[in-house]
């Protein structure tokens, strides 16, 4: 009997679910993987011991989020749920590293370091995701701390790509029209 793979059509599952390897809920799950493995570069990167368990608890709350989104999806029941204490975990962290950067006048050009390159990286990625959750908001009924939560990112990974040029020595470029 010859083996036949799903995504061979242009279908993949989700969960239990057969869909669209086109549909927005694909493109979510696929911007969420790249998003994950981008912050496992800026781990390895990273030389702070601090700054590596707060990127190991942002991959696994992805993991959550990506599973939530598929349950979601497939109308699979799940236990994990993103909660309002994350996004106010991810509040807490911006303060703390941006509380000791110089204030931000002007716009940055993303670069520097290599792990505040990566970090810059992550960021833009993070705001594609964020911007497929808010697409997939529109055609399923998600929880309501998914979107905070990767907006918040986002902020972390500008403010860690600033953090990272600080503890290197790398001054952050501005940007002058």
């Amino acid at each position: 009997m010859k083996h036949v793979h799903v995504g061979d059509k242009g279908n993949t599952k989700i969960f239990n679910k057969d869909v669209g390897k086109d549909e927005v809920s694909v493109d979510v799950l696929g911007n969420l993987d790249e998003l994950n493995s981008f912050i496992g570069v800026c781990r390895h990167l990273n030389k702070d011991k601090k700054i590596d368990l707060i990127l190991e608890q942002i991959q696994k709350d992805l993991f959550s989020i990506g599973s939530e989104i598929g349950s979601t999806v497939s109308s699979t029941k799940i236990s994990t749920k993103i909660s309002r204490e994350k996004v106010v975990f991810l509040d807490d962290k911006i303060v703390e590293i941006e509380n000791q950067l110089p204030e931000l006048k002007r716009f940055i050009l993303p670069g520097g370091s290599h792990a505040a390159s990566v970090f810059h990286v992550a960021r833009s990625v993070c705001r594609r995701t964020e911007r497929s959750v808010s697409r997939l908001s529109k055609e399923i009924d998600l929880n309501e701390n998914i979107i905070p939560y990767v907006n918040r990112l986002s902020d972390l990974l500008f403010a860690l790509a600033r953090f990272s040029n600080k503890k290197e020595g790398v001054k952050d470029v501005e940007w002058n029209s």
